[in-house]
């Protein structure tokens, strides 16, 4: 079974903007927010409070969740092609927020990602390895007025 080309992406944040970032399973040093791919007939909404909970175990419906309404077109990186099917080389983003009180413990899902960190924004921008996730991180400090 191919992924869907059509994904969601979870900045998971406090509202002093300590953002949750994970490190990948399957690739050592890659940072990450929580994100993944929209199954059967899901919504991008459906999408982002499923991989939520599957990534962190964190229940989305108990906080603030933002549909923000954008997205990102990107190329897929050819290692990860093969999840696709054949001549699909991009893949559309939607973005969301989710507003937490302040850092909450997370369970890991192993088999996507080894550990994770609590850090400011800015610090976030700089660890994550797709350009897509630095944009959302750069929006959502200039809904806090704030510049990268």
């Amino acid at each position: 079974m191919f992924k869907t080309p059509i994904s969601a992406l979870v900045l998971i944040h406090t509202t002093d903007l300590q953002v949750l970032i994970m490190e990948r399973a399957d690739r050592a040093g890659f940072w990450q927010s929580v994100t993944g791919s929209l199954e059967s007939d899901e919504t991008p909404l459906k999408t982002a409070i499923r991989e939520v909970w599957e990534e962190t175990r964190l229940d989305a419906g108990r906080y603030d969740l933002q549909d923000w309404h954008m997205s990102n077109e990107y190329e897929i990186y050819p290692h990860w092609r093969h999840r696709y099917a054949e001549n699909i080389t991009h893949n559309t983003e939607h973005l969301f927020g989710l507003t937490l009180p302040h850092t909450l413990p997370i369970t890991l899902a192993p088999t996507e990602h080894v550990q994770y960190e609590w850090v400011d924004w800015r610090e976030a921008a700089k660890r994550v390895f797709s350009w897509t996730n630095v944009e959302a991180l750069r929006k959502l400090g200039e809904h806090h007025g704030l510049t990268l």
